[in-house]
Formats: C-alpha cells, sequence, structure tokens
C-alpha cells in the first residue's frame, strides 16, 4: 500500500518530464527554424582567373608562382573553392604578388589563409598588423598590412577579406561576421585578397600596392568587382 505522500509525488515528477520534453522540442524546432538556409555565394560558377584580366593597369601576368601560400599540410584541410596565385610586372619595379582564395560555403577554414598565419608558418618573422585604408571611387576599402622579413628584401603586404555582406578587420571580426549572418539565415561565402611586393622603401612599395588594387578594381566588370569589395 502507497504512502499518503506517493499518492501526490508520481504526478508532480509527470508533470516535470512532460514540462521538460515541451522545453527541448521547442528549443530544438527553434533551432531548426533559425539554421542557415540561403547559401550566398558572389563568385558562383565563375573562375577566379576568367574574373581578374592578365593586364592590370601598367602591370603585366608573367608568372603563377614564387608567392608565399600555406603550406601542403595546411592546404590538405582546406574547404576552399578556388585560389589564384599571379605575379605580375610593370618591367621597372619589384613584382607585385597576388593571392586570391575564396570559399563558396564559410566554414572558418579560411583563417588558414591569412597572412599572419601562412607567413608565420613559413618561417617568416612578421609586424603587426595594422588598418589600411584604401581610397576606391567612392568607397573606403577597409584593408590592413604588415611586413615580413626573412632573407632578402621586406615582403610588404597588403590585405583585406569579404565574408559575404561584410569586410571584416580581424580574425574576430571574421568569426563575428559570419555568426551574424548566420542569425540572418544566410551562409555567407568569403574570399582574401593579398597583394605584396619586396622593398626596401616601406613607402614606395604601399604606394605602388595602393596603386595595384586600384588599378585592378579599374580593370574588371562591376559584376566581377562584387567578389572582391562590398
Amino acid at each position: 500500500m502507497r504512502a499518503p505522500n506517493d499518492i501526490f509525488s508520481e504526478p508532480r515528477t509527470d508533470r516535470r518530464k512532460f514540462l521538460l520534453g515541451l522545453f527541448f522540442s521547442t528549443a530544438a524546432g527553434i533551432a531548426l527554424w533559425r539554421q542557415p538556409r540561403i547559401k550566398l555565394d558572389y563568385l558562383g560558377k565563375r573562375k577566379l582567373e576568367d574574373l581578374i584580366p592578365q593586364t592590370i593597369g601598367r602591370w603585366n601576368y608573367v608568372a603563377a608562382s614564387g608567392l608565399v601560400v600555406p603550406p601542403q599540410d595546411q592546404l590538405e584541410k582546406i574547404t576552399y573553392s578556388q585560389m589564384l596565385t599571379r605575379v605580375y610586372s610593370d618591367g621597372e619595379n619589384s613584382p607585385i604578388m597576388l593571392l586570391m582564395a575564396q570559399s563558396g560555403s564559410q566554414t572558418g577554414f579560411l583563417q588558414i589563409h591569412r597572412p599572419e598565419t601562412c607567413y608565420t608558418a613559413g618561417g617568416y618573422h612578421i609586424s603587426p598588423v595594422t588598418p589600411h585604408p584604401i581610397e576606391v571611387g567612392s568607397k573606403m576599402l577597409r584593408a590592413n598590412r604588415m611586413d615580413a622579413s626573412s632573407l632578402g628584401p621586406t615582403e610588404h603586404i597588403v590585405y583585406w577579406t569579404r565574408v559575404g555582406d561584410q569586410i571584416p578587420s580581424s580574425w574576430r571580426e571574421q568569426k563575428l561576421a559570419v555568426a551574424e549572418q548566420n542569425l540572418r539565415g544566410v551562409i555567407p561565402d568569403a574570399i582574401l585578397i593579398r597583394v605584396s611586393t619586396r622593398d626596401d622603401d616601406d613607402s614606395a612599395a604601399l604606394a605602388r600596392i595602393d596603386d595595384f588594387i586600384r588599378s585592378m578594381f579599374r580593370s574588371v566588370s562591376p559584376r566581377a568587382l562584387s567578389v572582391l569589395i562590398v
């Protein structure tokens, strides 16, 4: 025979289980409802090599190698769609090196392409990353700059990332950009653009890099421009 207290304890237990089950079911439903479903991919089926011309301003394409890229063991872990590496020359100054790494579905692995990561992995000593805004027509490009030194002249690097409809200026902002767009139901694509040259003259190197970037924006179609900048 049950004790008087047992008569009332079982219904309370069942009710607690019911409420917990309702809570978890509701949470699962909300999570499914908020799951990102819109895939944003500005590049689509187009090829970077077709979008970026072989002549940019006074520079002409001369080679596809000679750039610092992530080590092979890191490349095997990367889920990116395309990577473009090119060397351009104006016939007078140090060559301009261009790298683009694009991910059609942003998963976070694009961080391996960030210069502060792959240059360090390549044995370079790097300077702190600092903002390097570039005025491009009516827009202000929120780029970054850093220097990488090993043997020979210092390599001066300017780069930026576009993640969906944002241009974050740091790895932290990049992660926040992905999270913020996920909350809007968007799975953003991402691209990193890196432009560099080797020169002992910092000011002259950065001036040439800025000139190359502006010329590149003027050389591509408006549709291709949306892949590089928002």
